[in-house]
């Protein structure tokens, strides 16, 4: 599955997140969302510090 700008980032849904960069594709390890213009866990709903380049849909649904 391709992964698409952060620019496009939707919120209120599951998503895989990665820094993409020279070195390669460093993915976030759990599921997380944009919500309400912060990061949160999507496990826990807490919010995490993170900046993401890039997103994906999650593969499996919580």
């Amino acid at each position: 599955m391709e992964w698409d700008e952060i620019i496009s980032v939707p919120s209120g849904r599951n998503l895989e997140v990665a820094v993409i960069d020279k070195t390669g594709v460093h993915p976030i390890a759990f599921p997380c969302r944009y919500q309400d213009g912060v990061w949160i866990n999507a496990n826990t709903r807490k919010p995490i510090e993170i900046s993401p380049t890039h997103w994906r849909a999650w593969a499996t649904s919580i």
